[in-house]
């Protein structure tokens, strides 16, 4: 068998902390060693390409194979704090506003479903991912912060949803510190841990009938007649009917097939560490419900208890050489303020991942060419999202629905204005606010 390409440095260093530590084993997988032709080829083995080949096998697509450059969940699927949230990043009025009200409610009640689909998808599969879901906290900082909840508040109840404001007195028991002025509970919501829940997907679909090849990065595709022939570094190809482009703007391990797709998404850094298991007389007053928890910061903070009651807390930036230490620091500090008796614990895992931003803040579907669509653009809010909206994809590849019925628009390419100084500005920005202890 050929061994694996070797991972250039700058990725390998990457880990996945705390959830390689202690995810659940990935099902068995080899890169492709021939030349095949199926259905279907879906390139990238995150949530999104995941769900969707999974939910094609359902929907009876008679070959489906998944093509991923490193491993399963190897970019942000694999990397991220693990809250499963209900709708878009930014408040749900705003989906309307920027989408018409067609797409825009179509796409706000599709993606209040998502915590539904994957707690069922978890529960049918019986994935081994630490999931829970007591519902998750958006904690206010201050007047402004907690004008922001109310409003969301507002729109969320107008809508339908039953979420709940909670005053300053019970989110300081709920979340275990005082420093909030509110918070907003939405019950819809929950956590999971990221990579087992993808690898977990991954054996879903390879038990469904789907194949999924790993070290098998895509560097080339062309139109072969009515069929999509895919080049992979190692030599061999996939013939396809239909493609599915499923993947984000981690640094490629190879010669990028859909350049254009990274020029519309920008990166923004994001951090996550986990402390040593918190002592008992402290697990029984942090986050004693199992809440998953964000905050209103303008660079935000998250908050999570694991399976092994670590505290896991995240924040923007990237975790390089020159920027490690401030953001490693000001974590310090931060679980000292939010948590006094936790002073001085000791840090386990620390790792960082990307979230791709886009224009909008809103998910992104494309129609490359023919047969050839990509899902991308998250904007930090990826595991419901790109669980159900890979179900979609996959109900439109089947002819259930028509690209019309989708719950984004189909959209045309289009580069995201000041990428890199908006890149840049993201990480150098959340280095220098870490630094100097900004909290909001």
């Amino acid at each position: 068998m050929p061994t694996a390409a070797p991972m250039p440095a700058q990725i390998a260093a990457m880990s996945h902390g705390l959830w390689g530590h202690s995810a659940a084993p990935a099902p068995e997988t080899q890169p492709l060693q021939r030349d095949i032709a199926v259905d279907v080829a879906v390139v990238g083995a995150g949530f999104t390409g995941l769900s969707t080949a999974l939910h094609l096998r359902e929907e009876g697509a008679a070959g489906v194979a998944v093509l991923e450059a490193a491993d399963i969940g190897f970019g942000a699927s694999g990397r991220n704090v693990g809250l499963v949230n209900a709708g878009a990043w930014i408040p749900p009025d705003e989906l309307p506003r920027r989408l018409g009200q067609t797409y825009g409610r179509r796409l706000l009640q599709t993606l209040g479903a998502g915590p539904d689909l994957v707690f069922d998808i978890i529960g049918r599969h019986r994935i081994d991912c630490a999931a829970v879901r007591h519902g998750n906290l958006h904690c206010a900082l201050g007047a402004s912060g907690l004008a922001n909840i109310r409003e969301r508040a507002r729109q969320w109840t107008a809508h339908g949803v039953a979420v709940r404001l909670i005053d300053a007195a019970e989110t300081a028991r709920l979340v275990g510190s005082d420093v909030y002025s509110g918070a907003l509970l939405d019950p819809r919501t929950g956590t999971i841990e990221p990579l087992g829940y993808a690898r977990g997907l991954a054996r879903a679909a390879i038990a469904s009938g789907a194949a999924v090849y790993t070290q098998t990065a895509v560097t080339g595709a062309r139109a072969d007649g009515a069929l999509w022939r895919l080049s992979t570094a190692r030599g061999h190809s996939v013939t396809a009917r239909q493609v599915v482009v499923a993947t984000n703007t981690a640094q490629s391990l190879a010669p990028d097939a859909w350049p254009q797709l990274q020029r519309e998404l920008a990166r923004l850094p994001y951090f996550n560490v986990a402390t040593e298991p918190l002592p008992p007389a402290s697990r029984q007053k942090i986050l004693p419900g199992g809440h998953g928890v964000w905050d209103t910061a303008t660079i935000l903070s998250s908050w999570r208890l694991d399976a092994g009651g670590r505290l896991v807390c995240g924040s923007v930036g990237a975790l390089t050489p020159g920027a490690r230490n401030a953001h490693l620091q000001w974590a310090r500090r931060a679980i000292a303020r939010q948590f006094p008796a936790l002073g001085g614990i000791a840090i386990e895992h620390q790792w960082y991942g990307w979230i791709d931003t886009t224009a909008h803040h809103l998910p992104h579907l494309h129609r490359l060419a023919g047969n050839v669509w990509s899902l991308s653009g998250y904007n930090g809010r990826g595991i419901a999202p790109g669980t159900i909206l890979g179900r979609e994809l996959a109900w439109m590849l089947r002819g259930k629905i028509q690209p019309q019925d989708m719950s984004l628009p189909v959209t045309a390419l289009g580069p995201i204005r000041f990428k890199r100084l908006r890149e840049t500005f993201y990480q150098s920005g959340a280095a220098a606010a870490h630094a100097v202890g900004q909290r909001w």
